[in-house]
């Protein structure tokens, strides 16, 4: 096994002993259903031109797709918008950071997650990982949102803040769904207390297929200081496709979620198997080009690769 294979391995793992508890829910919404499993690679991909204005139009086609420098063949394809009966199911992961260091900014982060569920209702489930020394994890159906609302108002900010945790929690529960898969994080930035550490999380990140946005606060600050919790946010946003915010005001929290709720209803996923068929644990990079007729300059968001699947020989 390869020392990349051993770690993830180890992360898997190490979810199983965290302090969790979980609750479920009625069954949810038949959707359509983007298959997954070890042999398709799935990529959620926002494109944006030049002027910064997204992408909506593109087909299969438009796409170009190369696994450590070989061409793949795209197999499955799914737009978000314009096209609801080809879009699979989308999972929203909404995790609150309901440490004692968010302060007041607790009652922002609920108002903020309300206002948000409010303005999104695409979710076929709403899986909420509420944080503070321990992760608590609670699974909702479509049906069930004024459930929602009422966990998030009696939030009370407690405790350390096992941010690491609570991420690797989610990303390790959302692997046996299929479809689209979205994350979102309120949070001051500061881990405290987690027992992973920041680049086994990283790795567990890269090595799935959410696609992480963040709400970040800063009125109060970790030994780190606040440039480095910025970073930290960026980096985990940036590796799976995503973004992340730090809002000073209600008009900014409007503009972030515009640009999230935008970004999730245009965003393409692919999928493809591998022409590479050894399992032997180790990082594949993927690199995703736009290939339009008639031209432009495209930026894409999207993670930058995947960890092959591994067997012991």
């Amino acid at each position: 096994m390869t020392q990349r294979g051993v770690a993830l391995w180890f992360l898997v793992s190490f979810v199983s002993f965290v302090s969790i508890v979980v609750s479920a829910s009625s069954a949810v919404q038949q959707v359509p259903v983007f298959r997954g499993g070890v042999d398709l690679v799935s990529l959620g991909v926002t494109v944006t031109d030049d002027k910064g204005r997204l992408v909506t139009d593109l087909t299969a086609e438009d796409f170009d797709v190369a696994e450590d420098g070989k061409k793949q063949s795209i197999t499955d394809f799914a737009a978000g918008r314009g096209q609801p009966g080809r879009s699979p199911a989308l999972h929203l992961g909404l995790l609150l950071d309901v440490s004692e260091s968010m302060g007041e900014g607790i009652d922002f982060t609920k108002t903020a997650a309300i206002r948000f569920l409010n303005a999104f209702r695409e979710a076929v489930d709403i899986t909420v990982v509420d944080f503070d020394t321990d992760v608590r994890v609670a699974r909702y159906s479509q049906r069930e949102f004024a459930r929602v609302v009422e966990r998030i108002r009696q939030q009370k900010a407690r405790g350390w803040t096992a941010l690491y945790d609570a991420i690797a929690v989610y990303v390790d529960g959302a692997a046996g769904q299929d479809g689209r898969k979205i994350m979102l994080l309120y949070t001051d930035g500061g881990d405290t207390t987690s027992a992973i550490r920041y680049r086994e999380l990283l790795d567990l990140l890269k090595a799935s297929d959410v696609t992480v946005y963040v709400i970040g606060r800063f009125e109060r600050q970790t030994p780190s200081g606040p440039n480095q919790q910025r970073l930290t946010l960026q980096e985990m946003s940036d590796i799976t496709g995503g973004q992340a915010f730090f809002p000073t005001s209600v008009r900014d929290l409007g503009a972030a979620y515009d640009t999230v709720l935008a970004q999730i209803d245009a965003q393409y996923l692919l999928g493809y198997q591998s022409t590479n068929t050894r399992t032997d644990g180790a990082w594949r990079k993927v690199e995703i080009n736009v290939v339009k007729r008639g031209g432009g300059n495209y930026r894409l968001r999207s993670r930058k690769g995947y960890f092959a699947p591994y067997k012991k020989p």
